[in-house]
């Protein structure tokens, strides 16, 4: 059996080896080459579409910017209840890999 297309969580550290550059910590993963990013308006528009073909099941999308690492994650909330049904990716799992990146920046950073 062979894996061809697999994802992985990017541990965004850069080190020099034989350096003496100091250590850089990045908080947000790398962009592949062949990725491109959609405009703001496209994502609000599509969004919007997304609401009307949900509104006869009571709920809606809402994108929210994750503060430490400048990535959209988006909510599916209940209208009649207003409550979170749904993170993607889940907004608690963004948190821990800004922490854990910045820890890992902060303990190389020490070291050298």
């Amino acid at each position: 059996m062979e894996v061809k297309n697999t994802t992985g969580i990017y541990f965004p550290i850069k080190a020099e080896i034989k350096g003496e550059k100091p250590v850089q910590a990045e908080l947000k993963p790398p962009v592949p080459e062949t990725a491109e990013r959609i405009p703001k308006e496209k994502l609000v528009a599509k969004a919007n579409e997304m609401n009307e073909f949900l509104k006869p099941f009571y709920t809606t999308l809402k994108f929210q910017l994750h503060e430490k690492l400048d990535e959209y994650y988006v909510q599916v909330i209940d209208t009649q209840t207003d409550e979170v049904l749904k993170e993607i990716p889940n907004k608690k799992f963004l948190d821990m890999y800004a922490s854990l990146a910045e820890i890992a920046g902060l303990l190389i950073d020490k070291k050298l």
